[in-house]
Parts: C-alpha cells; structure tokens; sequence
C-alpha cells in the first residue's frame, strides 16, 4: 500500500488554490479588489494569514485610489483612451505580482497533482468585485453631497449665457437701426453685459474645487469675453466715426473670436 504524502512532503495537500491565471481573469472583470481577495484565499491555503491580510488590504486601497483616479482624469483625456487599456493595464501588473509572489508555490501545487479552484468561482468572485465597486461609485457620484463650487459655476454660467445672448440681439435688423438707437443699445445693454461676464469668468478662473477641464473652458470664455467687449467697443468707435477704416481690425477680432469658439466646441 501507498503511504499517504508527508504534509512536509506536500504542504498544499487537500487545498485549492486559485491560479495566476484565474486571478488575472478575475482582476479584469473585477478590479484589483478581486485579486485582493483571491490571493488572500491562496495565502491563507498557504499558512500565511498574515499575508494574506496584507493582500486584501492593498487590494481595497489600490481599487479606491485607481478609480478615484479616474474619476479625476479629464473626460476629453478619458474619451481618447480606449477603453480596454486601463483594465488591460492593471491586470497585466496583478498577474506579474501573483506571479513573483505565488508562482513558485503554485507551481509546486501543480506539480504535485493538487486541485485548483474552478473558473467558474474566479469569474463569480470577479462578479461579486464589479457589483461592490458599481455600488461604491455609485454613492459616490449620485449620493455624496455636491461640491459647492459645482453650484456656484452653474449660477455664473447662466447668467453668462444669459448676457451672451441678451447682448447678441444688437445684430439683429442691425441695417435697420439708426447711429443713435445702436448706441444706445451698446451703452445701455451690450458693453455692460460684457463689462459683467468679463468679471464672472475671472471669478470662475479663481474658483476653487472645479476639474481642470472646467477651469481651461473659463479661461478660455474670459478670453472670448474680453475679445467680445474690444470688438463692441470698437464698432461704437466706427458708429461715432462713421468710417470704415477699422473695418480689418474688427475682422482680426472676429477671427480670434470664432478661433475660441471652434476649440470650445471641440472639448
């Protein structure tokens, strides 16, 4: 009869253990909280609780520091990254690590006919990963209170936008107007709107607590706010002078104006 392995022999006998592979599956569907898991089951299946602790641990805190990461990430910049790459990306590194930390043991398991955990529970445990972060982000985003300088950018960006086209009606039936009513018109309601949106947009440059993306479109519209006020108050110039001999000037304007305008409507 066949003496049973020594323990010392076969230190891994009637234990499952999770392979590098199965671990990277899981990792990909679930985040590095599934890793976490995973490897801390082998390492527990390893007599090495302490371990196994630490795994788990690491685990939590590199999955809310990747996806809090994210989240910071600029959607312009995030739209241009496939969307594979990232996923990709850290399971590539989680399986280099199971590999440097486990892979000898797992070999060894392996070579000593010992059972390894199923596909089909990795993909669970990676399942079960994806619906814990999935809720997590979403307290985060629907739950948590607002920052308030979303509040305050929203207010100001109304009433910019509100100005923007209260002042933009001076066009309209522009040939049908006489010197006197278009001056008016620019002292009384266009050239004020843009004295107003030129502070706005300088209040929303020095606004704490915005993306960065957020912040380079207010700079952007205070740039286009102030090439508007110089444009208004170059055709006042033109209204009391009655020439035309600004006319390329106000062309150069115009063309930066539209410049800024393209690159908005790019981001």
């Amino acid at each position: 009869m066949t003496e049973p392995e020594s323990p010392f022999e076969n230190p891994t006998l009637n234990k499952k253990l999770h392979t590098a592979k199965a671990i990277g599956g899981a990792t990909f569907l679930g985040g590095p909280l599934a890793a976490g898991y995973m490897v801390r089951e082998n390492f527990n299946a390893l007599d090495q609780p302490k371990e196994g602790r630490h795994a788990l641990i690491i685990g939590i805190i590199t999955t809310i520091v990747l996806f809090g990461g994210i989240f910071m990430i600029p959607e312009t910049i995030i739209d241009k990254i496939p969307k594979q790459i990232i996923p990709l990306a850290y399971t590539g590194i989680i399986w280099g690590i199971v590999e440097w930390l486990q892979g000898d043991a797992l070999k060894n398991h392996r070579e000593l006919g010992n059972a390894f955990f199923s596909g089909w529970r990795a993909a669970g445990i990676g399942f079960v990963s994806l619906l814990v972060i999935s809720i997590g982000l979403f307290a985060y985003v629907f739950l948590a209170p607002n920052d308030p300088a979303y509040d305050i950018y929203d207010e100001k960006i109304e009433q910019f936008s509100k100005n923007e086209s209260e002042s933009l009606t001076f066009f309209q039936n522009i040939d049908f107007k006489n010197d006197a009513t278009l001056l008016r018109e620019l002292n009384n309601k266009v050239l004020p709107k843009w004295d107003e949106n030129i502070k706005i947009m300088q209040e929303l440059v020095a606004l704490d607590g915005l993306p960065s993306d957020i912040s380079l479109q207010s700079k952007s519209l205070l740039k286009y706010s102030e090439l508007r006020l110089e444009a208004f108050l170059l055709i006042k110039k033109i209204i009391i002078e009655d020439t035309d001999k600004y006319d390329d000037e106000l062309n150069l304007i115009n063309l930066k104006i539209d410049n800024i305008l393209d690159k908005l409507n790019e981001s």
